[in-house]
This record gives structure tokens, C-alpha cells and sequence, in this order.
């Protein structure tokens, strides 16, 4: 199997964002209780979390009952848009500033023939996942269903 390599930050990220679809619905999180679940340092987490707070995918709350919780819908939140905020451009590979670069060169055409097209692919594929999708995956996997009420 081929894999895809991402940092740490990326991966525990992702795994923080699930956690918090899953776990905050109605009530704040503490990043303990999202470490614990997760088997990742606590203090890790909350170098991963503070630039996902800035970008607005979290929402924290301070004080002794405070927590986290998503910054917006599950399903408004995309894989992509955690990973760029926790690896960058991760999936471009730079040879050489674009004004410098011949089109015509070999250099140019595997930068638009290769590079290019896969990056729209990845962040295409990753742009069309949802946390909201992951989440379902999950409960399916691990036979949670939704709970229903009928009065």
C-alpha cells in the first residue's frame, strides 16, 4: 500500500477535528479528555490546536469548564482545509518561482503536465471530505447509530 506521508501535525490535527465532531455536539471539550481518547500528548495538542483556533475551525473557552469545540458545522469543515492550515501547500512541489520558470523548458512542462494536475488532484479529493463524512464512516465502522426519538 502506498502512503501518503504528512507530518504529525497534520495527522493528530485531523484526528483532533474527528474527535471534536464527534464528542462536542452539545458541550465543550478539554483538550485532556481529546488527548486521552486519542493517545497524544496533551501538551502536543495544544500547539496543534492554537492554529486551527486562529483560522476559526475551533472555538475555545476558557476558565475551569472550558474546552473546544468546532468552529462551524461538520459538514462545513473539509479535510483540506485542516490540513492546509496545519502542513501548508503540502501537496505542490516548487521548482523555481513561476516567473522564472520556461513554460516551453522540460522543467515547465513537468511542472504543468505533472505537479500541477497533482495538486489539483489532492486538494480536489481532499476539499470534497467533510469532517461530517469521516464521522459517519467512523460510526458505521464502529456500528454507533444515530440515535432517533419519535413522541
Amino acid at each position: 500500500m502506498r502512503k501518503l506521508k504528512l507530518s504529525t501535525k497534520g495527522r493528530y490535527g485531523l484526528r483532533i477535528m474527528i474527535d471534536l465532531a464527534i464528542h462536542s455536539v452539545n458541550d465543550h471539550i478539554s483538550l485532556n479528555s481529546v488527548a486521552e481518547r486519542q493517545n497524544i500528548s496533551e501538551n502536543y495538542l495544544e500547539q496543534i490546536i492554537s492554529p486551527m483556533r486562529k483560522a476559526c475551525l475551533v472555538k475555545s473557552i476558557k476558565g475551569s469548564q472550558g474546552g473546544y469545540l468546532l468552529g462551524n458545522k461538520p459538514s462545513k469543515i473539509t479535510v483540506g482545509e485542516v490540513l492546509r492550515v496545519l502542513e501548508g501547500d503540502f501537496a505542490s512541489v516548487d521548482e523555481g518561482a513561476d516567473s522564472d520558470l520556461d513554460k516551453n523548458s522540460i522543467q515547465g512542462c513537468i511542472q504543468s503536465i505533472v505537479w500541477d494536475k497533482l495538486a489539483d488532484t489532492v486538494y480536489g479529493f481532499i476539499d470534497s471530505i467533510t469532517l461530517e463524512d469521516v464521522v459517519e464512516e467512523y460510526e458505521s465502522r464502529n456500528g454507533a447509530e444515530k440515535l432517533m426519538y419519535f413522541i
